[in-house]
């Protein structure tokens, strides 16, 4: 028996990695004799581009960059192992994680930070840049990691405009000539499954913003300002962008991406499956066991869990999960195209004491569903 292990992470508790350390080592304890590939997975959230910089084999680099505040760090990034492209997460320079509860407030942060890695890793010879861009603590529809880049945006008065949220609604005059060369000449995608348009009742500001720390008068704030520089990036290029979807991801960054860095945004499951060669270590399976922290409706509209299930379907392949928390009907289950979900916390244990213990539960289930 060949058995492909494929977990995202569970939130909270455990890395990908950590995860299939763990059902592996639950399958082995009974079955010393199958064989038992692992490969982590991820769906372009936090923990990507790590996952893709060590898939690729290559290194991580470290940078002087700027926090969401303004603040000095050291950030990294991946470069594969060809040396032909890079792996950037948004959160690694402009995270919400980065911040304090009280220095949360999107009106007042930044992606310039990201952008400086950005810079970075188009100055290295690179011809892909895979950017990640989920869990920012931002609103600023991308002008930061513009600005690093060589764009300049100033005010109706020729006055430069500092790249924060708060600003969006000064800008009136966009200067590209001083822009980064390799933007036009290195293919740049966006790992990206939110759907939202740029501004409006489902876009960046009012569905994002509030868990970054604004107050309704900032999501209508920042909501203006986004709407202000769509139609500044329309009169000035003929651009528009701001209704497509994915244009309203982390803050914004999915339109300021596709505007200044003139990137693709893509599926997240799909661009860390084509990297990693997931089809192919799925045709050599006999089965294919996968998991993630929770299993909700919203595993079954996308993201990392459908997209191994779907692989499974395609190949004839039985795919089986572990979660910590199921909340899904067998109907659900079937329809996600799972053959078996099983919860591996025992019932009504806080959250806290099952989060420290994940590792053996996980182990456990594994061992008790495959005796």
């Amino acid at each position: 028996m060949h058995v492909l292990v494929v977990p995202d992470k569970f939130k909270g508790s455990l890395t990908a990695q950590q995860a299939a350390e763990a059902i592996k080592a639950g399958l082995l304890a009974t079955h010393p004799g199958w064989t038992v590939a692992v490969q982590p997975i991820a769906d372009g959230g936090e923990g990507t581009a790590a996952l893709l910089t060590e898939a690729t084999l290559g290194t991580f680099k470290y940078c002087a960059v700027a926090d969401p505040l303004g603040r000095p760090i050291t950030a990294r990034y991946g470069v594969s192992g060809d040396r032909q492209t890079a792996f950037i997460e948004l959160a690694e320079a402009s995270g919400l994680h980065l911040l304090t509860q009280g220095d949360r407030n999107p009106l007042y942060t930044s992606t310039f930070g990201s952008g400086t890695l950005i810079q970075d890793a188009l100055g290295s010879g690179i011809t892909e840049l895979v950017l990640c861009i989920g869990g920012s603590a931002t609103n600023d529809a991308g002008i930061g990691l513009a600005a690093a880049l060589g764009y300049q945006f100033f005010d109706a008065r020729e006055q430069p405009v500092f790249p924060i949220g708060a600003n969006l609604i000064r800008i009136a005059r966009i200067d590209d000539t001083a822009v980064h060369p390799a933007i036009r000449q290195v293919r740049i995608r966006v790992a990206c499954d939110v759907t939202n348009p740029l501004y409006g009742p489902v876009g960046a500001a009012f569905v994002y913003a509030p868990q970054k720390g604004a107050t309704e008068a900032d999501v209508r704030k920042l909501d203006d300002g986004l709407r202000r520089i769509a139609a500044l990036v329309e009169q000035t290029w003929d651009l528009t962008v701001a209704d497509e979807p994915g244009s309203g991801a982390a803050g914004g960054v999915g339109f300021g991406a596709r505007v200044f860095l003139k990137a693709h945004l893509e599926p997240g499951f799909a661009l860390v499956a084509q990297y990693t060669h997931l089809a192919e270590a799925v045709a050599k399976a006999d089965l294919i066991i996968t998991g993630e922290g929770k299993l909700d409706s919203q595993t079954v509209h996308g993201k990392a869990i459908r997209g191994i299930a779907e692989l499974g379907r395609a190949q004839q392949k039985p795919v089986v999960a572990f979660c910590g928390q199921l909340d899904l009907t067998p109907a659900q289950i079937q329809q996600l195209g799972l053959q078996q979900a099983i919860a591996i916390s025992p019932p009504h244990l806080p959250l806290h004491e099952a989060q420290s213990k994940a590792a053996r539960f996980l182990q456990t289930a594994v061992t008790a569903t495959y005796p």
